[in-house]
């Protein structure tokens, strides 16, 4: 079997170990799930100690919730310096994740043995702008579902020319798609509706998303997801949400696919009554705007790195309060993404068409368009330092936390949008203020008197209501271990 690191040059196929991979894979998971009106939960989660790690996965499996785990890889893995990956284990020096190509093959198997199965599968979440050499150790374990796109994980999180992102992910994805030839049904999500976390207009997060998207499905993916962060306005995101999902209906048909959405990723509330708030509000839209993924956050993301116990709490939260807004609208499944909410629209689909058009107008491959498209400053992400971004793309938060655009750059959106005249571009007062916005409010609300009387829904003020679960149909007729799988 091919060893845990990937080399230089054209990577080949790595047969999945078959006592880990997932019958069905990730995504027919989350189809499950959506099926049965359930919104899958998800856990940032990554302890370098595999005793921990399995602990961890094991904890997320059993939570009252429908849940998929999550193995977060340290740093060194991340950058790719695998040596000081080695040398922090031998010394005993702690890393900030699990670091799946340092560890022996049959330590991570070990990890996952009788804890993953098509009822409970796990991504591999890594950050790398070239992950060759990850993608190549997580084959190899049994797993087949993992994260992050040539632009959303390069642009924010390092210096690698944008051209060899590209074409390290191009190699990735036709290492993943190999494995179908196995019988295997790779899962890749594009981390583009994420970038920077926060500040980015939803049109250029659509955009970034879809393209990456689309790029995946060009070099061999057939099963996929669309993320899109949480921002500070429920109205605009609910918006975004809806016109991710149907841009993905129209541009991806032949794929399988679904939209996850992250709990907000920026400057998180400090108190615990407004973190809890937080991320009961990202369950709610998801539910509304029709993800089927939530990636949560914990009451402890202002301090410090959550414990195994506060993500359980975090997973089950947001479970509980996706249940009771599910309740509140009565469907018999959450709608697809494009049916939801949103209403008359600000803007945000005829930009994010338009970004994608022209990005899809320069190349017919997608991978040197998106080269392409930041050379012109076609694309632009607000605040990103890389040298192949323009730079010239600023935003704005209005009062009601709505993200605006201050400056388009060279991006051919100008005029799209009716929100009247552009607000100024930020100074570092303003900047400062725009990033805390999120935490203040939450924060403020948390502290407030809490409201007379039974809610809306009859439950005190506050809480969330323990709603039972709807089952997640297992893929062939067996004995269930709860909704999710057999028992371990």
């Amino acid at each position: 079997m091919t060893g845990a690191r990937g080399g230089a040059g054209a990577a080949p196929a790595v047969r999945p170990d078959a006592t880990a991979t997932s019958s069905g894979g990730f995504g027919a998971f989350v189809a499950r799930a959506r099926a049965a009106g359930t919104l899958v939960v998800q856990p940032r989660m990554g302890m370098a100690d595999p005793l921990r790690m399995r602990d961890g996965l094991r904890a997320t499996r059993d939570a009252e919730a429908v849940t998929v785990g999550t193995i977060t890889l340290d740093s060194y893995t991340r950058t790719g310096d695998l040596e000081a990956a080695r040398r922090a284990l031998a010394e005993g020096v702690g890393l900030n994740g699990y670091p799946i190509a340092t560890h022996p093959v049959d330590t991570t198997r070990a990890v996952l043995r009788g804890v993953t199965d098509a009822r409970f599968p796990v991504q591999v979440r890594h950050g790398s702008a070239m992950p060759e050499h990850i993608v190549r150790a997580l084959l190899t374990v049994g797993l087949d579902a993992t994260e992050g796109g040539p632009v959303s994980y390069c642009l924010p999180y390092s210096r690698t020319p944008l051209r060899e992102a590209v074409a390290a992910w191009q190699r990735s994805c036709e290492l993943l798609a190999s494995t179908r030839e196995y019988g295997a049904e790779p899962h890749l999500e594009t981390f583009g509706g994420c970038l920077m976390g926060q500040l980015c207009p939803p049109s250029l997060l659509i955009a970034v998303s879809v393209l990456e998207a689309l790029f995946f499905r060009q070099h061999g993916l057939t099963s996929l997801s669309l993320s899109y962060a949480q921002q500070a306005d429920p109205r605009q995101d609910e918006e975004a949400l809806t016109v991710l999902g149907k841009l993905a209906g129209e541009l991806l048909p032949d794929v399988d696919h679904h939209v996850v959405l992250y709990a907000y990723m920026g400057v998180f509330p400090r108190s615990p009554g407004g973190a809890r708030l937080l991320l009961e509000d990202a369950a709610r839209l998801a539910v509304r705007a029709g993800a089927a993924r939530l990636i949560v956050k914990t009451t402890a993301e202002a301090h410090r790195i959550p414990t195994v116990g506060e993500n359980v709490r975090a997973l089950e939260r947001a479970a509980a309060a996706a249940a009771d807004e599910r309740s509140r609208h009565a469907p018999t499944a959450l709608p697809a993404p494009h049916e939801a909410g949103a209403g008359t629209g600000t803007g945000i689909e005829a930009e994010a068409r338009a970004l994608i058009g022209a990005v899809l107008e320069l190349d017919a491959d997608i991978g040197r368009a998106l080269v392409r498209a930041f050379a012109a400053g076609y694309l632009d992400v607000p605040y990103c330092l890389h040298p192949d971004n323009a730079g010239r793309a600023r935003t704005s938060l209005a009062p009601d936390g709505r993200l605006l655009w201050s400056s388009v750059g060279s991006m051919p959106i100008a005029g799209l949008a009716d929100d009247g005249p552009r607000p100024p571009i930020l100074g570092s007062a303003g900047l400062i203020a725009a990033l805390s916005h999120v935490q203040r409010t939450y924060d403020d609300r948390a502290a407030a008197p809490p409201e007379v009387g039974p809610s809306a829904s009859g439950a005190t003020p506050g809480a969330v209501p323990r709603t039972p679960r709807t089952p997640v149909p297992p893929p062939t007729t067996s004995t269930p271990r709860r909704e999710l799988g057999l028992t371990t």
